[in-house]
């Protein structure tokens, strides 16, 4: 259960600064408190919250941490499900100058140990329920754990309201832990500002960004404010810049059920899925019961994170027609870098394609320029993370610098397109070499989707003798469905060429993914080769 602080929140007297607000987070929500303090920011199954109440909560916050002793600088540990404490920690720690560093919750204790570790975490804002976990950690670097409940709201209740005049600026750290497909967890550093311009400003659709006052003026300027949902974690990081209305998903674990109340108690004109983990459910959902909910606010939406397959796409049609789908690309590394409207005339593709801007290219491996039509490294320019965090080696491997230019190459494999847009083909990191023949996983694993008889599917290499590695499929049946690994390769070969064709196809249960819900490809490739025998 959410637990809700008794005292009034204080209100904050506006003040003209003597200078523009710098771009930061912290400095966008005081903005937006000052400027539209009634304006609903958060809303959950239990109740709303104003712009005012949450910069209260975030300032106390802010106050306690550095009562605690937490310096500018320094990483807080963020350990805990979908809460409005989660917002708190967010913003009270930028508001402390602090870095919030993102847990997952789902890890166990070896990948505790070595996020905790690596991160340098001096305190934690921690659900209790995760407490035992964290101190049967060696932590020495952890000094402070703020559990969240009666004791967490005591505090802030007696911490002060005032804010706090530290010298916040763009330069400011974020630091995004990914939650990779192939290897341990890196943190990405990240100026404020430049997140800010990178990524959040997607919400916006990219449009010049010149201080935090636009962005108010803006907000200020729309009567009604969209109101937005993503299915995900606030662990894997997020936050918005323009004043909209965010729905908090706050249960637990993932229901489509729960997030299709949310929807209609919030009237959401937006909603964000994570791939077709989360996007299957929910248009089943619907399907199911069609006249469940009022679904009449929902205009739009969207995807990130991971690819919507074409056969949950028309899921998604048909549960919620006259809908379009707006399609990101991106990375903790990247930030948003393109953008795709489906509205259901384009028709399949094997692999997404994506409008970019000029910020975007895709790189030869002499880091030059692809001509259209030919495979290469996707790579961004412009604002783009500082580097990984304590990791020199892999900053320098992904972050280039080109003719003066620093770009940030996150791994994707890409192919330019003769009308300027961008062919992602996935990650070259689990790139299937066969016979000289390069394969990407997620080009085979979207047309394996597409079959009406496959729920799930993963796609890996496997060793073979001639070819080096061979194409291997492990593929989740719907229930009820008898589709025989025959079915699967003649489907296949109707849509790719044969060498993308995989020759050995497994039926499993469930399909291994990681704790952020992504394929788990070397799971996957240890299973692919166990069945192999």
């Amino acid at each position: 259960m959410e637990h809700v602080l008794v005292w009034q929140a204080t209100r904050v007297t506006p003040t003209t600064p003597s200078s523009p607000r710098p771009i930061n987070l912290a400095d966008v929500l005081e903005a937006m408190a000052d400027a539209l303090p009634d304006r609903a920011a958060i809303v959950t199954m239990e109740r709303t919250w104003t712009f005012a109440e949450v910069d209260d909560r975030a300032t106390r916050l802010a106050n306690h941490l550095v009562s605690l002793g937490v310096q500018p600088g320094e990483h807080v540990a963020v350990h805990a499900t979908n809460r409005i404490e989660w917002i708190d920690a967010l913003y009270g720690c930028l508001k402390a100058r602090a870095v919030p560093i993102n847990i997952n919750y789902k890890y166990l204790h070896d990948e505790l140990a070595y996020l905790y570790d690596n991160a340098d975490c001096v305190a934690a804002i921690i659900a209790p329920e995760f407490v035992d976990a964290v101190e049967a950690l060696d932590t020495p670097t952890l000094r402070e754990m703020v559990v969240l409940g009666e004791e967490y709201d005591a505090a802030l209740a007696a911490a002060s309201a005032e804010r706090l005049d530290n010298g916040r600026s763009g330069d400011d750290h974020y630091v995004l832990y990914t939650g990779g497909t192939t290897g341990s967890p890196k943190g990405v550093v990240w100026r404020i500002e430049d997140l800010i311009r990178a990524a959040l400003n997607a919400g916006r659709y990219g449009a010049p960004l010149d201080s935090v006052e636009q962005l108010v003026e803006e907000a200020v300027a729309v009567e009604t404010p969209m109101v937005l949902l993503a299915c995900g974690p606030m662990m894997h990081g997020g936050s918005q810049v323009a004043g909209h209305t965010v729905a908090l998903y706050t249960e637990p674990s993932f229901s489509a059920t729960g997030i299709l109340d949310l929807v209609e108690k919030a009237r959401v004109v937006s909603l964000t899925f994570l791939g077709d983990a989360m996007g299957r459910p929910v248009a089943e959902a619907i399907l199911a019961e069609p006249d469940r909910w009022d679904l009449s606010s929902l205009a739009a939406v969207s995807n990130g994170a991971a690819p919507l397959s074409d056969g949950v796409r028309e899921e998604i049609r048909r549960a919620l027609p006259g809908r379009f789908i707006l399609d990101s690309y991106g990375s903790s590394e990247s930030g948003a870098a393109g953008s795709r409207i489906d509205d259901g005339t384009d028709g399949g593709a094997a692999a997404p394609r994506f409008t970019v801007n000029d910020q975007v290219e895709v790189f030869d491996p002499e880091m030059k320029p692809c001509p259209p039509g030919v495979d290469g490294l996707l790579g961004r320019t412009g604002p783009v993370p500082l580097g990984y965090y304590k990791d020199p080696v892999k900053t320098a491997a992904t972050f280039k610098e080109v003719d003066g230019v620093r770009w940030v190459l996150p791994g994707d494999f890409a192919r330019r397109e003769e009308d300027g847009s961008v062919t992602v083909l996935g990650r070259g990191s689990v790139c299937i070499n066969t016979g000289g023949e390069k394969v990407h996983p997620e080009e085979v694993e979207a047309v394996l989707l597409r079959h009406d008889d496959v729920f799930d599917a993963v796609v890996v290499g496997t060793p073979h003798e001639r070819w080096g590695q061979q194409v291997t499929a492990l593929v989740q049946r719907r229930d009820g469905a008898s589709i025989t690994e025959e079915d699967v390769r003649e489907h296949c070969r109707s849509l790719i060429a044969n060498y993308k064709v995989p020759k050995s196809v497994f039926f499993i249960e469930e399909v291994p993914r990681t704790p952020v819900s992504k394929v788990d490809y070397p799971a996957s490739a240890e299973l692919a080769t166990q069945l192999l025998g």
